[in-house]
């Protein structure tokens, strides 16, 4: 995958470069808007990471410049802007996703991956852990050779778990990619959906696949709990 960072802030951006790069993908970086923007006109580039705040065309007015010359590349904007016109106006003018500064670099992967999948669709093989199977092409789910009935949301979740085993997903990032961000993330929702989650692929067979992680969200174990 290749990333262009559209990033002024030249510690961030090296930053950025060298951990994409250790990701395995070519990463390159420009440092204002004007620059970033001859880089998108040669083509070449599969993802775009674009800050909000630059020097010369602010990332809203870049990112409508790209989109008025008919460019599709998938857009994650950087933001330290947290009110909620603020990521309203970034949608509207063309981001597929935003990520408020300051972010966690596991969360900005994975948001990159999102987009560069829902950009160049392909068949998904189904994901394992353990006897644990989740088929994403089929949202169907097995525990060995029994299949669980889970509802929409429920699947949603364990899909993303699935995606990040291993690692920790905070419950923000579960509101944002499951509830699109419109719940309260003081309420028990979220909970309520845990529970019945491994009430149905952990609790009838003696799992503990879903672990709570205090002050961090939730891990799903890649061996299947």
């Amino acid at each position: 995958m290749r990333v262009l960072v559209i990033e002024d802030e030249r510690r961030l951006a090296a930053l950025l470069v060298q951990v994409l790069t250790e990701e395995g993908w070519t990463a390159t970086a420009a440092h204002d808007g004007a620059s970033g923007l001859d880089a998108l006109r040669t083509g070449g580039v599969d993802v775009v990471v674009l800050d909000w705040m630059l020097p010369d065309l602010a990332g809203p007015t870049v990112l409508q410049a790209l989109r008025a010359e008919g460019h599709a590349v998938p857009v994650l904007m950087l933001t330290a802007r947290t009110a909620l016109e603020d990521r309203v106006t970034a949608l509207d003018v063309g981001a597929d996703d935003h990520l408020a500064k300051p972010f966690e670099v596991a969360e900005l992967l994975a948001r990159l991956r999102a987009l560069h999948r829902r950009a160049n669709p392909t068949v998904v093989a189904a994901h394992r852990a353990g006897d644990l199977v989740v088929d994403p092409q089929t949202r169907r789910v097995f525990r060995g050779p029994t299949e669980v009935m889970l509802t929409a949301r429920e699947f949603d979740i364990l899909a993303l778990l699935m995606d990040e085993a291993g690692h920790a997903v905070s419950r923000y990032r579960i509101l944002e990619e499951v509830w699109d961000g419109d719940t309260d993330i003081s309420s028990n929702v979220i909970d309520v959906h845990m529970g019945r989650l491994r009430g149905k692929i952990d609790g009838p067979f003696g799992r503990n696949a879903i672990q709570t992680l205090r002050g961090a969200g939730y891990r799903l174990d890649p061996a299947g709990g």
